[in-house]
């Protein structure tokens, strides 16, 4: 088994509805998560503001 080179460290915030703000370690500012297009469609919801979902920044990250 290899050396553990990293812990992520997050905070999870739930706000209004779908709307989350996650607090990454050592960045000061969250990264908001919330529906949009099909997504708020799947869980019938009408958020008051669309957001990038949770789905959306793990294919960025495969992605990129």
């Amino acid at each position: 088994m290899g050396d553990l080179i990293h812990v992520s460290k997050v905070r999870i915030v739930k706000d209004k509805g779908p709307v989350r703000r996650a607090y990454i370690e050592k960045f000061p500012d969250p990264v908001r998560y919330g529906v949009h297009g099909g997504i708020k469609k799947f869980y019938g919801v009408e958020p008051e503001e669309e957001l990038p979902t949770t789905l959306d920044h793990i294919v960025a990250a495969v992605a990129g």
